[in-house]
């Protein structure tokens, strides 16, 4: 469903979509998004409004300048920015409801019935700013669920809105799946304590490391000692500032011998343009990934872990869908509503689409074996 079908030839079948016309009004004078005909006839019309400006390249101007000549709306741009800050709270129950509605997907084997959840985030920037200037990105916080291919949260922070594994609610009984940013383990606590179990990749320096006495453990001379393993399977311990340490299981798999040329290579490269040591220990765990799960062993074997982990690609390919495919790009760099209200038009757009690209196609790539 492209941008010209959503403000244009296809917008019938988006608002059935949606829930139809006459609960789309109630909801939207319910919400306060729309009080009153005053420029926007109706709420519908208010909707469409807002889908073509940030769907669209055309500014405050011009999508005001395009409503008129439509017949959509009459008011000018500084009165469609008010009506787009007032949109947010309509466009979360929207989003909300087609996540809730998401059906579930084909099974993951490795998963052995259970929910899994991928927790990641990505950048994009503000308009009229670069990427990595002070203040010039949002932070789109996610959640992707398999086996339904879905998003079911997401959070749009500034870039000061860290990365927390515990930043959405659990599910009872999922697995959460995490990158090295969601070694946090009073975070990870909170998801343990919520009824979750979790599989995060580690870096060796990443953590306390502890034993069963509550000793420091040498994670590296681990490693070392493995030299004729493919597999590390051990209990160990994490320390916490805010409570007992953790007691989890280290999974180390062995990469293969061009994977670890490949990062030992990107290693040096990153030290010597940096102008920066490389430790030794660094090199080592370079050969590795490292896996920190609360699965229980009997249940869940190394491999199996390993197996849950390569999932995680799985969000990638979704933020990729949502920046390239959905078009998200630069949502508005000064106004923290109107950036919000851009990204929900975005997820609006992937979860109206998704279920027809299902119907028309089959499977989506992202259900393929990792």
């Amino acid at each position: 469903m492209a941008y010209e079908s959503l403000v244009h030839s296809g917008w019938q079948g988006v608002l059935e979509r949606l829930g139809g016309t006459v609960h789309l009004e109630h909801e939207a004078r319910e919400t306060k998004a729309f009080r009153r005909p005053r420029g926007v006839k109706c709420a519908v019309d208010l909707l469409r409004l807002t889908l073509a400006y940030c769907l669209g390249s055309m500014g405050l101007r011009l999508t005001a300048a395009w409503a008129e000549a439509a017949g959509v709306a009459s008011l000018s741009n500084v009165a469609l920015l008010k009506r787009l800050r007032n949109m947010l709270p309509w466009l979360e129950v929207l989003v909300g409801r087609l996540l809730a509605a998401a059906s579930g997907g084909q099974a993951v084997p490795a998963a052995k019935g259970r929910l899994i959840r991928i927790v990641d985030a990505t950048v994009v920037a503000k308009a009229g700013r670069q990427d990595r200037e002070a203040g010039g990105v949002w932070r789109v916080h996610a959640v992707f669920d398999l086996p339904a291919e879905r998003f079911s949260a997401f959070e749009l922070t500034d870039e000061l809105g860290g990365e927390c594994f515990d930043r959405s609610a659990v599910v009872p009984g999922e697995i959460r799946l995490g990158d090295r940013a969601y070694l946090q383990p009073d975070r990870m606590a909170a998801v343990l304590e919520a009824g979750a179990d979790i599989v995060v990749r580690a870096r060796w320096n990443g953590a306390r490391w502890l034993d069963a006495n509550g000793g420091k453990l040498d994670l590296v001379e681990l490693l070392k000692k493995a030299r004729n393993k493919d597999c590390l399977d051990l209990p160990i311990w994490i320390g916490r500032a805010g409570g007992e340490p953790l007691a989890l299981r280290l999974i180390a798999i062995r990469k293969p011998p061009e994977a670890v040329e490949k990062t030992q290579a990107r290693l040096k490269a990153k030290a010597k343009q940096k102008q920066r040591v490389l430790q030794d220990a660094t090199l080592v765990a370079a050969g590795w990934v490292i896996l920190i799960t609360s699965l229980d062993a009997a249940a869940f074997t190394a491999s199996a872990v390993g197996d849950l982990y390569r999932l995680r690609w799985r969000i990638e390919i979704a933020f990729k869908h949502l920046k390239s495919g959905a078009g998200l790009a630069r949502p508005p760099g000064e106004d923290a509503s109107v950036a919000k209200v851009h990204v929900l038009c975005h997820l609006l757009t992937i979860l109206l689409t998704e279920p027809l690209l299902a119907e028309q196609l089959g499977d989506s790539p992202r259900r393929e074996a990792a």
